[in-house]
């Protein structure tokens, strides 16, 4: 093929594990799509998001995030609040107690639909979703903040498929069995399904791993 490019990218598959919930998943998720654009001259990337839930008890009607940390965590809760301030900061975002927390289910039975229409709203859907969770305030199981963000990243047929309690429940409930099973923590990377990295790592380690898992 004479017109082939003289060094073809090279693909990078990232499955990533994470709960909706979860800081450290998306400060991860930040720092990944640095190394992203830093080097998609050299690499094409298929990302696939797959559930966890850190709290798979937590009540569907959500109750205050402040009073459910410090619930969990005692008198290290503010201090836990001040570090996750910092850490946003670095990632250019303003972290806010503000609002509910809960169960995580509608919003990976939405991210698990989001996948069955293309990979690319998938990643802009975990996107949105963090966004309005961790700095506007949102709740994470209000169909209605779950709705709007599906929209903005050009899910179709969210209202519909959300609104049965059993669309994408089987299809959930077997991937945190299967794929998630065996992790203890979140968030955690397979780079081209043998590479593993556990935590939010700075850009450039997932950097260095992109080159390992494709050498």
């Amino acid at each position: 093929m004479a017109d082939s490019a003289p060094s073809e990218k090279k693909l990078v598959r990232i499955d990533v594990s994470s709960d909706t919930v979860c800081p450290w998943c998306f400060v991860g998720k930040k720092n990944l799509d640095k190394a992203i654009a830093a080097s998609k001259d050299k690499y094409n990337f298929e990302i696939k998001w797959h559930p966890f839930q850190l709290n798979p008890d937590a009540p569907k009607e959500g109750i205050d995030k402040r009073e459910y940390y410090r619930r969990k965590f005692g008198s290290r809760s503010e201090q836990m609040e001040a570090r996750m301030i910092e850490v946003f900061r670095t990632v250019g975002l303003e972290y806010s107690l503000s609002g509910l927390t809960g169960n995580t289910m509608d919003s990976h039975r939405l991210v698990y639909f989001s996948q069955q229409q293309d990979l690319d709203k998938q990643h802009e859907l975990v996107e949105e979703l963090g966004l309005g969770y961790f700095t506007q305030g949102k709740y994470i199981g209000d169909h209605e903040f779950l709705l709007e963000s599906a929209a903005k990243v050009g899910i179709e047929g969210a209202e519909e498929f959300l609104k049965n309690p059993n669309n994408g429940l089987k299809e959930v409930e077997d991937e945190l069995k299967t794929y998630s099973g065996n992790i203890t923590g979140v968030p955690y990377y397979v780079i081209n399904g043998n590479h593993k990295l556990s935590g939010a790592q700075p850009p450039e380690v997932f950097l260095r791993a992109f080159q390992v898992a494709t050498s």
